[in-house]
């Protein structure tokens, strides 16, 4: 752990501090190139979008550009830390942006005094990017954040850690429940934790087919239910008519669990107690409510999924968001809908279906990958996930009316 940690701080440190930069995209070599970047020739495109606004995409960068903005509120696992100290999360996030999906990205680390300060600051910038990627922002801020950012901005704005983890979630739990022959819309679901990522990734099943009143989501007081009077707005939507109070109580017949909640709250006699076929996702970082040894070792019927990329079946956010804003920014959607979302839930869990090739084998390190309980969603690596993802999303904002351009011929072929 050690030798992590130095190696980690060396990759942010050498040979430049930070992970991104800035880098040129036409001639800059002569006299000339630089009277064309700037004075006079710049004031050429200025005089055009000024007559056109529209015509910003087609003169500036802004349409394959995404700024990544956060708080600090709520970085990773680590908690409330500040705008700075997320400032090195933001750059990998932007990194990532444009390792896998050649989108150029900005970091943005936000100081203010109220919610509303955050909010006016995001949309008073907004217009000079494509899109909004919002990240590490704790709940229930986070929920009215992106809420009155979608209604004030006219460029599409996702919270990651709601609505990523949302997405690659369910494709993972929708592939898990066909491998062990069980259908959502009949699985008792329990969930632990209620905050952004729980509250989404609920959400989200409900609309892939799970029923609101056979879910059960627990906060730090226990099962949410609808005789406690000291819940927020959001958890309310899934307090439960029940009886049932702890832990024990819920996960006695369950068929599924979900925790994105801390380490080691799912124990052995947990996971015995659960329904026949149970799936697991344990995705707390960087320890999972449960380690996957310890539930494989307590019963063989089990599909578990967790965060971490040095066990099968890793729930990472990176399967979804560059490529949910690749199509999103190719036909200039002004939002990120429920069909884009569920679009991009469909590729996902269908791309794992198929033969995986040689090259994604060895950029995943591993020498086979077949559909089942060792793989129910891609890997990271899979560079097949940026066509298919970006499609099914384009094809879904163009079908729902939320883009301004239709679908470019030969899209992603």
């Amino acid at each position: 752990m050690a030798d992590l940690r130095q190696e980690a701080l060396d990759y942010h440190a050498l040979p430049t501090p930070g992970k991104i930069s800035v880098e040129l995209t036409t001639a800059a070599e002569t006299s000339y190139d630089l009277s064309l970047a700037y004075s006079p020739g710049v004031a050429e495109p200025v005089r055009a979008i000024a007559e056109n606004p529209d015509d910003v995409y087609k003169y500036t960068g802004k349409g394959n550009t995404v700024a990544v903005i956060t708080n600090g509120t709520a970085i990773l696992g680590l908690g409330n830390l500040g705008p700075m100290a997320a400032k090195p999360v933001m750059e990998g996030k932007a990194l990532l942006f444009k390792r896998f999906a050649d989108i150029n990205s900005i970091d943005i680390e936000v100081k203010h005094k109220t919610v509303e300060d955050f909010i006016d600051t995001v949309a008073n910038i907004a217009d000079s990017f494509g899109g909004i990627n919002l990240e590490d922002i704790k709940a229930p801020e986070c929920f009215v954040i992106e809420k009155a950012l979608i209604e004030r901005c006219k460029v599409p704005v996702f919270h990651d850690d709601q609505h990523g983890t949302a997405i690659v979630t369910a494709a993972g739990m929708l592939n898990a429940l066909d491998i062990q022959g069980k259908n959502i819309k009949h699985a008792d679901i329990v969930c632990m934790g209620a905050g952004a990522a729980a509250i989404a990734c609920m959400e989200l099943l409900i609309k892939c087919g799970a029923q609101r009143e056979k879910i059960y989501m627990l906060d730090t007081k226990g099962v949410i239910h609808t005789r406690r009077d000291d819940l927020n707005e959001y958890k309310r939507l899934f307090a439960n008519n029940t009886d049932k109070r702890t832990l024990e109580d819920v996960i006695d017949g369950a068929d599924v669990f979900v925790g994105v909640s801390g380490p080691n709250v799912l124990s052995a006699e947990h996971v015995k107690m659960m329904a026949p076929k149970p799936v697991i996702f344990a995705c707390s970082n960087p320890d999972p409510e449960i380690k996957p040894e310890l539930a494989l070792s307590t019963r063989d019927d089990v599909i578990i999924a967790t965060g971490r990329s040095d066990y099968p079946n890793q729930v990472n956010n990176v399967l979804c968001f560059p490529f949910i804003f690749r199509g999103a920014l190719d036909v200039r959607a002004r939002t990120i809908n429920d069909q884009m979302k569920v679009a991009c839930v469909n590729a996902i869990r269908e791309l794992a279906k198929e033969p995986v090739p040689k090259e994604v084998l060895d950029a995943s390190g591993v020498d086979s990958l077949v559909f089942g309980k060792e793989y129910i969603i891609p890997k990271p690596m899979d560079s097949r996930l940026c066509g298919r993802v970006a499609k099914a999303v384009a094809m879904a904002a163009v079908e729902s009316g939320v883009a301004a351009l239709e679908m470019p011929e030969n899209y992603m072929e």
